[in-house]
């Protein structure tokens, strides 16, 4: 199956250890959607938003992976699944149940967040607009 990843899973040495099935395809921009940093656990999430986009990347996962991702995103409690499509296919991610305040992420897990970045080749600058926004 298809997974878009926006946030640490965009890390792939993280993403490898978490999902061992796990295969990198390419970047990908989601249309429509903005990011945010939000919860007690100042994590990724993605919101609608018009004329927006957020970098990511695709990944192929296995059933197994998807497991483990579920657990690691604490679905559905934390994070419920989002679809949506790719040239005909169905692609998952993970969006948050609960729409709290922005809360700035830990240096930790920014630092994943921006390796991830790397790792993919992404433009940073969506990443700089979100964590600037207060």
């Amino acid at each position: 199956m298809l997974y878009f990843a926006y946030g640490s899973n965009l890390n792939l040495f993280q993403m490898k250890r978490r999902c061992k099935d796990s295969v990198f395809l390419k970047k990908y921009e989601l249309k429509g959607y903005k990011l945010n940093f939000r919860s007690k656990y100042r994590a990724a999430d993605i919101e609608k938003s018009k004329n927006s986009l957020v970098p990511g990347a695709l990944f192929e996962i296995s059933k197994s992976d998807e497991k483990k991702l579920d657990v690691y995103e604490d679905y559905p409690i934390l994070y419920k699944k989002l679809y949506f499509s790719y040239y005909s296919k169905r692609v998952m991610t993970y969006i948050m149940v609960n729409k709290t305040e922005f809360r700035y992420p830990t240096e930790r897990y920014l630092n994943i967040v921006k390796q991830g970045y790397k790792d993919c080749n992404l433009n940073t600058d969506y990443l700089i607009k979100a964590l600037n926004k207060f």
